[in-house]
Protein backbone atom coordinates (compact mmCIF):
# COMPACT_ATOMS: atom_id res chain seq x y z
CA UNK A 1 0.00 0.00 0.00
CA UNK A 2 1.85 3.10 -1.06
CA UNK A 3 1.69 6.66 0.36
CA UNK A 4 -1.23 7.69 -2.46
CA UNK A 5 -3.70 5.30 -1.29
CA UNK A 6 -3.69 6.79 2.49
CA UNK A 7 -6.77 8.99 2.60
CA UNK A 8 -5.75 12.83 2.71
CA UNK A 9 -8.48 13.19 5.14
CA UNK A 10 -10.47 10.06 7.54
CA UNK A 11 -12.94 11.81 9.73
CA UNK A 12 -13.29 8.09 11.72
CA UNK A 13 -9.14 8.81 12.65
CA UNK A 14 -8.76 9.82 16.38
CA UNK A 15 -6.80 13.24 14.88
CA UNK A 16 -8.73 16.66 14.17
CA UNK A 17 -9.65 17.14 10.39
CA UNK A 18 -7.62 20.29 10.32
CA UNK A 19 -4.53 18.40 11.37
CA UNK A 20 -4.96 15.83 9.12
CA UNK A 21 -5.20 18.61 6.70
CA UNK A 22 -2.26 20.01 7.73
CA UNK A 23 -0.66 17.23 7.50
CA UNK A 24 -1.40 16.53 4.37
CA UNK A 25 -0.08 19.87 2.83
CA UNK A 26 3.36 19.66 5.09
CA UNK A 27 3.80 16.03 3.13
CA UNK A 28 3.43 17.85 -0.13
CA UNK A 29 5.99 20.51 1.27
CA UNK A 30 8.46 18.29 2.16
CA UNK A 31 8.37 15.95 -1.20
CA UNK A 32 8.82 19.17 -2.81
CA UNK A 33 5.45 19.04 -4.29
CA UNK A 34 5.27 22.40 -3.07
CA UNK A 35 8.48 24.23 -3.37
CA UNK A 36 9.48 27.26 -1.22
CA UNK A 37 7.75 30.51 -2.55
CA UNK A 38 5.03 28.52 -3.72
CA UNK A 39 1.61 29.78 -3.55
CA UNK A 40 -1.19 27.88 -2.10
CA UNK A 41 -4.84 27.39 -2.71
CA UNK A 42 -7.15 29.93 -1.43
CA UNK A 43 -8.52 28.91 2.25
CA UNK A 44 -12.25 28.01 -0.39
CA UNK A 45 -10.05 26.33 -2.83
CA UNK A 46 -8.19 24.06 0.04
CA UNK A 47 -11.88 23.57 1.71
CA UNK A 48 -13.55 22.55 -1.58
CA UNK A 49 -10.04 20.27 -2.65
CA UNK A 50 -10.10 18.35 1.02
CA UNK A 51 -14.22 18.21 0.94
CA UNK A 52 -13.96 19.83 4.64
CA UNK A 53 -15.46 22.98 5.95
CA UNK A 54 -14.16 26.70 5.04
CA UNK A 55 -12.76 27.00 8.88
CA UNK A 56 -11.15 23.23 8.84
CA UNK A 57 -9.11 24.59 6.07
CA UNK A 58 -8.38 28.15 7.96
CA UNK A 59 -7.54 26.09 10.85
CA UNK A 60 -4.97 23.78 8.68
CA UNK A 61 -3.64 27.13 7.14
CA UNK A 62 -3.12 28.49 10.66
CA UNK A 63 -1.70 25.32 12.23
CA UNK A 64 1.01 25.45 9.25
CA UNK A 65 1.98 29.29 9.79
CA UNK A 66 2.43 27.93 13.28
CA UNK A 67 5.27 25.07 12.35
CA UNK A 68 6.61 28.03 10.02
CA UNK A 69 6.01 26.15 6.60
CA UNK A 70 3.97 28.82 5.15
CA UNK A 71 3.51 32.96 5.60
CA UNK A 72 0.32 34.59 4.91
CA UNK A 73 0.43 38.29 2.99
CA UNK A 74 -2.97 39.83 3.61
CA UNK A 75 -4.46 40.09 0.39
CA UNK A 76 -1.85 38.69 -1.22
CA UNK A 77 -2.18 34.91 -0.44
CA UNK A 78 0.11 32.54 1.47
CA UNK A 79 3.13 30.95 0.63
CA UNK A 80 5.49 27.67 1.26
CA UNK A 81 8.20 29.18 3.48
CA UNK A 82 11.88 29.43 2.32
CA UNK A 83 14.11 27.52 4.29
Amino acid sequence: MGESDIPAVDPSRPEYVYVQVADDIERKIKAGKLAPGAMLAGERALAEEYGVALNTARGAVRLLRERGLVVTLPAKGTFVAKR
